[in-house]
């Protein structure tokens, strides 16, 4: 430690939940924090999200305390729009290079939403996964930290059209922005660069891409959030009827050599929670769960059992074959093999949700001289052959949210050994 109490400096890369964890733990033990985030705002995956398990808590509850910690603490810098394109040097010593893209709105802005309405442009919605659409210029989510708006531009024409500039107040719209590289010196990097959900139109016989009312489970999330695009509205994407029975398929892509060979861990708990989604909107809604085996280790067998009590839930523990569509009504036809009862099961329902696994997005693999190391399925490995190099939550492997927590305050306590270097 230097004499004026500082701990030196810490990159994290990811501002998911464990990403953030990671930079406020490290700020407030007295360390420097660069915290790099490719997306327009924190909060990753968990900021998608309507609730999580087992509190059945929304993101606010984790996020917005700990984006007061932030935007208070000094010592951490947030850069958003932002990616590491290369780490050199060893362990105590290390050199990023960042990479930091226009936004195209800089810090003048009040988030008013003048420039939405002067803009002619729209682009798909990603946050909430292509159901519905913003202007090119727009607000990330409601909570977005920063709460800043951001111009999209792969689709904005910029100074040839140029609208936003003259309606925005506050001359917050700089269209001849930038990008422009930095580059840091650090002790150690904690690589907190979260997951991606699988592309459930890589699955054949299930419907998804094909039939608008086969949904993914990080969809159902959007649908049933206040802030999602139909303002949690649970309803068939085909034509916004109200649904009346929901089919949930679990391990949809995963524990199959064909395409995740992985068990998310996560997603039997996500399905029953989303079960509850349906039941509070639909009292009288029939739910089916498709299953390979129910998975909710320690307390979260609680969670399980409770839901399990309910008398319009159905299980039925086997792999879905085939998915097809009732072309006049857009109802589907879901098609299993119960393994109890040895039985064939043909299921009609209003809307399928596959419950798809969790991928690391490969992030920071390829980006440090000589490469990190992963596991089989591509999950970064806790040990590096570079000390201070430290993965941190979904990053190395498929886990819920509380555990990220825990995890990137472990990661911080291992980065601080290299930091008072």
């Amino acid at each position: 430690m230097s004499g004026n109490g500082k701990k030196g400096k810490i990159l994290v890369v990811g501002g998911g939940i464990s990403g953030v964890t990671a930079a406020v733990e490290a700020a407030e033990v007295g360390c420097e924090v660069v915290l790099v985030e490719r997306n327009p705002y924190l909060g990753g995956r968990v900021a998608q999200m309507n609730q999580y398990f087992p509190k059945l808590c929304p993101p606010n509850c984790g996020l917005e305390i700990n984006f007061r910690r932030i935007k208070t603490n000094p010592r951490i810098q947030v850069l958003t729009t932002s990616e590491v394109d290369q780490v050199t040097g060893t362990p105590g010593h290390y050199k990023a290079t960042i990479r930091h893209h226009p936004r195209f709105v800089n810090s003048k802005c009040t988030a008013c939403g003048a420039c939405v309405d002067a803009c002619p442009v729209e682009r798909p919605d990603e946050f909430n996964y292509g159901m519905g659409s913003t202007k090119a210029v727009y607000l990330p989510y409601e909570m977005a930290y920063p709460m800043q708006f951001v111009i999209d531009g792969s689709v904005c024409p910029g100074e040839e059209c140029g609208k936003c500039v003259p309606a925005c107040p506050y001359d917050a719209i700089d269209l001849a922005m930038q990008p422009v590289v930095v580059e840091v010196e650090v002790q150690a990097v904690v690589w907190a660069t979260g997951w991606d959900p699988y592309d459930a139109k890589q699955i054949e016989g299930l419907g998804f891409g094909t039939y608008p009312n086969v949904i993914t489970n990080v969809m159902m999330e959007r649908l049933a959030a206040l802030g999602g695009p139909t303002a949690g509205k649970i309803q068939r994407p085909s034509d916004a009827k109200e649904v009346e029975s929901v089919a949930f398929v679990q391990c949809a892509g995963s524990r199959d050599e064909n395409y995740l060979k992985h068990c998310s861990g996560v997603c039997c708990l996500g399905s029953l929670k989303q079960a509850r989604y349906v039941r509070e909107q639909y009292p009288e809604a029939q739910i089916y769960i498709f299953y390979i085996d129910i998975r909710a280790p320690g307390r979260l067998e609680d969670f399980f059992v409770a839901t399990e009590a309910d008398e319009k839930l159905t299980l039925i523990k086997g792999k879905v074959a085939k998915i097809v569509e009732d072309s006049a009504s857009g109802s589907l036809q879901v098609e299993a093999e119960d393994t109890l009862s040895g039985e064939r099961v043909i299921q009609k329902v209003d809307l399928v949700v596959l419950a798809t696994g969790l991928v690391p997005n490969g992030a920071g693999a390829t980006l440090v001289e000589g490469g990190l190391s992963t596991d089989e399925d591509g999950f970064l490995q806790t040990e590096q052959s570079l000390g201070g190099l430290l993965a941190a939550g979904c990053a190395k492997r498929p886990t819920e949210v509380a555990t990220c927590v825990r995890d990137a305050t472990g990661a911080v306590a291992k980065a601080l050994h290299f930091s008072g270097e």
